[in-house]
């Protein structure tokens, strides 16, 4: 997506996340500056020529947004499609023995002892029927979710992008297996609606993408909304004949929450970086010691995120003023600026736990049941007792010789990702409090020691900082501290009681993503104060120097936000939303490259395999 394309994403956002309460946008939104009537935002297919392949094991965050906002193409790796198949084997064997299966020969929850059907799911009359139900069913998907319509092409991308990886875990038809990659590559996006699920399996969610697959209810093609069937057409794709348990293959997955969460992941670390950059430029404009962030301070307490964010810190003002001796400098900064590598140091923490986790959850199975090909009585301890052979498939010709077994489970419950969601949402708004509140200090001379008047001759352009916006940091501040109360947990007994948990992972991610928003507003306030007193040190001592980064950012910030610029000539604008944007055009990384190694992130398991 181009960065035009993002701010006008950004414009419509606030509509849809206060006044529809739908879902925050990948690019952080205005808090001041939205559509009422939010529009569809197509990507920008940047990377067409672009093939990542899935393989179902090893998918990135980096790599999910290369697909969903760039348009990158996707394959499916011969290993994958080949688990893919084994699977589906198994399921219809299975079932040929006799076997009860949730969701296929039985019913899904409340009618789980619902006969469906008894004997070979290949059988004419079995076949027929399963057909039609699944056609059914997938065309009744059409019908479920509840508006807002999720307007990101992006997200419902991500969404697809994710399933693709995790189905050829699910015992999908060859079919369904490859109608994802199709529908990606040839930008055909279902419509999607963002209410509806529990967090317990994103069901509606999927039941809208399952829709367009068969040409029921509508689709964007290139952008362009229109009947699905149409969409296909144009695409030149013929529609899905769904058979077999392709409803539950597709439908039961935690897709959605997981492409929010790598919107989180994604926009989260540039938040992060930007964080750390006006963090290093505000140090230079408080004339701050930097006893705090030193090594042998650090190694006192040796938490691994927060020295490497100290130390990281630490080296973009190499080569600064501050580490030369300066009489007028106080012993101690407020707290605020003294703690702030502790507070975003632990906001790194957490989206590291939060990147790490969600790398297993999408490049693992979230369905239920499980169906596992190619394991025996003898693969674990328990498999062999009376119990667990009832759900052993001997094999046959439907799997092709391969033996496995079907287990009921729940691998959709998505924990512990939805504790790691609030953890950094929460870890994100304390990193605020420290912004918000250094903002202020530099309203008051015992620490700053001198004011602007002090250094600014009267009557020049300078003398009233455009970064003094009075109540909105504030205000800024207020909304981000509110996401700082997780959402309360719930359990309510639905489904005639069967499903009684809900994860409510539709709301931590949307909060997750309001929190990233908001923070990077609130930081566009903190480097609009902070090169402002860099200007302000460079006139009490014009020999200073504030170290590569924090000069080249606020070099290419006043190019943007001239210094000297008479105030009827300024852009007839916020300041903060010159600054907002020059932030997420001018990523922190192009400032600041290098330095401290972070800690290394957790090797991504291999789903599937049984433990030694």
């Amino acid at each position: 997506m181009s960065f035009h394309d993002r701010t006008k994403t950004i414009r419509f956002s606030l509509g849809v996340v206060v006044f529809h309460f739908g879902l925050a946008t990948s690019a952080p939104y205005a808090a001041a500056d939205f559509n009422p009537e939010p529009r569809y935002q197509p990507i920008t297919a940047k990377a067409a020529e672009k093939t990542v392949t899935l393989t179902g094991r090893d998918l990135t965050v980096e790599q999910v947004i290369e697909i969903a906002r760039d348009g990158a193409k996707v394959e499916q790796s011969p290993e994958a499609l080949q688990r893919a198949a084994d699977a589906y084997g198994l399921l219809l064997q299975g079932a040929a023995e006799g076997m009860p299966i949730y969701w296929f020969n039985r019913g899904s929850g409340s009618n789980r002892e619902t006969v469906i059907f008894d004997g070979d799911p290949t059988s004419p009359e079995n076949d027929a029927m399963l057909k039609k139900q699944q056609l059914a069913r997938f065309q009744n998907g059409a019908k479920g979710g509840y508006p807002p319509e999720i307007f990101e092409e992006e997200l419902v991308r991500a969404i697809m992008a994710i399933r693709a990886n995790t189905i050829t875990y699910e015992a999908a038809s060859p079919d369904l297996v490859r109608m994802l990659p199709l529908m990606l590559n040839h930008h055909v996006t279902p419509i999607v609606m963002s209410r509806g699920t529990l967090g317990e399996g994103d069901l509606p969610t999927m039941g809208n993408i399952a829709a367009a697959m068969v040409g029921a209810g509508e689709a964007y093609f290139e952008g362009k909304r229109m009947p699905a069937a149409e969409a296909l057409e144009k695409a030149g794709l013929k529609p899905l004949v769904p058979t077999a348990a392709d409803e539950a293959a597709l439908i039961s997955t935690n897709a959605y929450a997981y492409a929010q969460l790598v919107m989180v992941v994604s926009d989260g670390r540039e938040v992060l970086d930007w964080a750390d950059l006006s963090y290093a430029i505000a140090l230079n404009g408080m004339n701050s010691s930097l006893t705090p962030i030193s090594a042998p301070v650090q190694a006192m307490r040796p938490y691994d995120w927060l020295n490497w964010d100290a130390a990281r810190v630490l080296d973009m003002v190499k080569g600064s003023y501050l580490f030369e001796a300066d009489p007028a400098r106080i012993i101690q900064d407020p707290i605020s600026m003294r703690a702030s590598t502790q507070r975003q140091g632990s906001a790194w923490m957490a989206w590291a736990n939060l990147r790490d986790s969600l790398q297993i959850a999408i490049n693992s199975s979230d369905h239920n049941p499980a169906v596992v090909p190619g394991i025996g009585p003898d693969s674990s301890w328990e498999l062999s007792s009376s119990q667990f052979m009832k759900y052993h498939v001997k094999g046959g010709p439907l799997s092709g010789g391969k033996s496995g077994y079907i287990f009921s489970n729940a691998n959709w419950d998505p924990y512990p990702i939805a504790n790691e969601t609030e953890a950094f949402t929460i870890a994100l708004t304390n990193a605020g409090a420290a912004v918000a509140q250094r903002l202020e200090r530099f309203n008051n001379p015992f620490f700053t020691v001198i004011t602007p008047s002090d250094v600014i001759e009267k009557g020049t352009a300078s003398e009233n900082p455009p970064s003094r916006g009075g109540y909105l940091p504030t205000d800024l501040w207020q909304e981000l501290a509110e996401l700082g109360n997780p959402v309360t947990p719930n359990g309510q007994a639905i489904v005639a009681t069967v499903e009684d948990l809900e994860a409510q992972t539709r709301m931590k991610g949307q909060r997750a993503r309001q929190a990233v928003s908001l923070m990077s507003h609130l930081l566009a306030q903190d480097l609009l104060t902070a090169t402002y007193w860099l200007d302000i040190r460079k006139l009490q001592d014009p020999s200073r120097e504030f170290g590569a980064a924090p000069t080249a950012a606020h070099a290419a910030l006043r190019k943007e936000i001239p210094w000297r610029m008479p105030a009827d000539q300024r852009p007839a604008r916020a300041p903060g939303m010159i600054a907002y944007e020059f932030m997420w055009a001018h990523p922190a990384a192009s400032f600041y490259s290098g330095g401290p190694t972070p800690p290394a992130a957790r090797p991504i398991p291999r789903a599937g395999m049984m433990p030694d």
